[in-house]
């Protein structure tokens, strides 16, 4: 047995003993790297190189910027916003994620960014009003998945450079023929989850009012003598108060400002989170600690764990290996199906836009068996990225540290089924109805 097998076998076993009572995951996830590592003679050095350091600081700086407009009662003054802007009806409520993240990445955000922005969104709504996370989870995810393949998305922008670089043949028209396809994809997602939410209770029917009431406006103190917020007199006598509505404008401009940087001049927004959250919390002198205690540690420890044992499998091969496994000859259309599989299995527990990109090579033998040029790029694409609401990568983790710490286990439990399903599902659907476009 291979080193790459042997890494196989133990991530299956590491997802077995969750099981066990008092297992954690995110805790075995990195020594099981370094004693992987040491059998396969990779240094601890080498193991440590596979700590995904730009998961670390996407999640740190988008969860302190974020728990910063949650201290300050600017994100639930944007949730009832929101809420008034849809009337209350519940449907419209649970499509406001959806709408985001489509436009989001429409216009050319990159997919962790975009989620980084929605999440807290989706998760907020559904924690206020009786919304199930997990049907929020997916709603938002959806959505970014419908604008990821338009001309201006990371995705539909690799997808039409790769294929001119194959030379698969590629019409003028497939940049829109890709986009309209990620939307059908999308729509569908969302139409199927938001029916089994309505059947199920997940989504409540009719018009919905918070759950619980908003935060209460706070008057935040510039002075030394106050390091959080107070109220009334006591912040008059402690410094120079700072009103509710003056912490929302800098939070609001904060907002703006990440999302401008990052979008318009491809800035890295967990840097620009984290900057934004330390200039509002010296502004309005707010407590440090609350700020960092809001941060999901056991989410980064979790997916940082894993992401350093995958990135370990990646280096000896365990996807190339099972890649190698599921390839067979066959008809056009049966070696698309397995060229999906290879790319949904694989994203599962990959970067999706890096296993699209080194799957895209195997497309034009696919191509010269009679295969549609874009029904085979939109397949292995769509392939690729619905799979990606799962806890494993940047993705569940950024949806996990925006949910409430008591729906977390529950939520973990929830995406790693829908994960699971999806991967049995998802190729299989995106060849049948895209294979032939």
């Amino acid at each position: 047995m291979s080193m790459a097998d042997v890494s196989v076998v133990v991530l299956v076993a590491l997802f077995a003993a969750t099981l066990l009572p008092r297992f954690n995951l995110g805790l075995a996830a990195l020594p099981a790297a370094f004693l992987v590592g040491l059998a396969a003679d990779r240094t601890a050095d080498e193991v440590t190189a596979f700590f995904p350091a730009d998961f670390f600081v996407l999640i740190v700086g988008i969860t302190a910027l974020f728990a910063v407009a949650q201290l300050n009662g600017t994100l639930d003054w944007l949730l009832d916003g929101m809420l008034r802007l849809v009337g209350g009806r519940v449907l419209l409520v649970a499509l406001v994620p959806f709408l985001i993240g489509a436009v989001l990445t429409a216009i050319g955000t990159l997919p962790a960014a975009a989620t980084a922005v929605v999440a807290p969104v989706a998760l907020g709504l559904a924690a206020r009003y009786g919304i199930s996370p997990l049907v929020a989870a997916v709603l938002g995810i959806t959505g970014i998945i419908s604008g990821l393949l338009s001309p201006l998305a990371v995705y539909g922008t690799s997808a039409r450079r790769l294929g001119d670089t194959l030379e698969i043949g590629l019409p003028d028209s497939a940049p829109v023929v890709f986009f309209l396809g990620g939307l059908v994809a999308g729509l569908a997602v969302a139409a199927g989850c938001l029916l089994v939410g309505l059947r199920t209770g997940a989504v409540p029917r009719g018009r919905v009012s918070p759950t619980a009431p908003g935060t209460t406006p706070t008057t935040f103190v510039a002075g030394p003598a106050q390091a959080g917020p107070e109220t009334g007199s006591e912040a008059e006598a402690t410094g120079r108060a700072v009103s509710p509505a003056a912490a929302r404008a800098l939070t609001l401009t904060c907002l703006a400002a990440v999302v401008v940087l990052s979008v318009g001049f491809d800035a890295n927004i967990g840097y620009l989170g984290l900057t934004a959250a330390v200039v509002q919390q010296i502004v309005l002198r707010l407590e440090p600690g609350e700020i960092v205690s809001r941060i999901p540690w056991n989410i980064v420890l979790l997916v940082g764990g894993l992401l350093t044992y995958v990135g370990l499998m990646q280096d000896l091969g365990a996807f190339a290996r099972i890649s190698d496994l599921l390839r067979v000859e066959g008809a056009p259309l049966l070696s698309l199906l397995v060229l999906c599989y290879i790319a949904g299995i694989t994203s599962f527990a990959a970067s999706s836009i890096a296993v699209f990109a080194t799957t895209m090579p195997l497309v034009p033998a696919v191509v010269a068996e009679g295969a549609s040029p874009v029904g085979a790029v939109l397949a292995v694409a769509l392939a690729s990225i619905l799979v990606d609401i799962n806890p494993l990568g940047i993705t569940g983790g950024l949806i996990l540290g925006a949910a409430r710490p008591d729906d977390r286990p529950r939520l973990f439990r929830h995406l790693l089924t829908y994960g699971a399903v999806s991967v049995v599902v998802g190729p299989a659907l995106a060849c049948v109805v895209f294979g032939w476009w």
